[in-house]
């Protein structure tokens, strides 16, 4: 049997996105995602725990989406892991492992945008419920 790498998403933005540009002219759109866990502990009290997730929006998509991809905002997305090695400023080799997404959906009332499928590089935006989240 294969493999599989797939990442789903619910969380806050917790900076705006920054769209930077490839030499060759691709948009990439990156922020940050805030992930909270909140249980109570067996002796009652109340815990709480946030991961964080970069990610990385590549396409038309990161450049339309990117105005509305800011700080705060509860967004849905799919994607796969992906790491990347680079040297830092001391010359020591380093990992960094991001979410490459493949879909983006903001969630939450007001004005959802909606981009559709014309390329193949393009993200796909649809207008998602609460209720219609798969879990």
């Amino acid at each position: 049997m294969g493999s599989v790498n797939k990442v789903i998403l619910v969380g806050h933005l917790g900076r705006d996105a920054e769209v930077r540009y490839t030499p060759g002219g691709a948009a990439i759109a990156k922020f940050s995602v805030a992930m909270t866990e909140k249980w109570t502990d067996k002796s009652g009290q109340r815990q709480e725990r946030t991961e964080w997730a970069n990610v990385d929006l590549w396409g038309k998509a990161a450049e339309s989406l990117s105005q509305y991809l800011t700080k705060g905002k509860q967004v849905y997305i799919e994607g796969r892991l992906q790491t990347d090695e680079y040297t830092d400023k001391d010359g020591q080799k380093r990992k960094a492992t991001r979410v490459r997404a493949d879909r983006v959906t903001l969630l939450g009332g007001g004005e959802t945008p909606r981009r559709e499928a014309s390329e193949p590089s393009s993200v796909p935006v649809e207008p998602l419920d609460d209720d219609s989240i798969p879990f």
